[in-house]
């Protein structure tokens, strides 16, 4: 059973910074590709960061130059180093990752979300 926990989530006030973490927990065999998607209210997920298996990182032009995604595979850890937050980056922030488990194919798992709010 593999799971995905996210943390650092919280209130910030506008031009502030955040990190959030997600953690992948179980029996890993490998992890492919790990991603940040949020959804803010009335709207749909869109995905802001992707980090491939090789280190290469997309970010949409909405949070690029704002938002750094980076790993730690030693820890099975994708980070989201959130800076000059606006109030329009307030939503529910997931992560996302391409994992193999030990007996299975390779899935992928989501995080149970994380709130982000930033006042103006």
């Amino acid at each position: 059973q593999v799971q995905l926990a996210e943390s650092g989530g919280g209130l910030v006030q506008s031009g502030g910074s955040l990190t959030l973490s997600c953690e992948a927990s179980g029996s890993i065999i490998g992890i492919n590709d790990w991603a940040w998607y949020r959804q803010a209210p009335g709207k749909s997920r869109v995905r802001v960061a992707h980090i491939s298996a090789t280190g290469t990182t997309t970010l949409p032009d909405s949070v690029k130059g704002r938002f750094t995604i980076s790993t730690d595979n030693t820890r099975n850890t994708v980070y989201l180093q959130m800076n000059s937050l606006e109030p329009v980056d307030t939503a529910a922030y997931w992560c996302n990752a391409n994992i193999r488990a030990q007996g299975r194919t390779w899935e992928n798992y989501w995080g149970r979300g994380i709130q982000v709010t930033v006042s103006s």
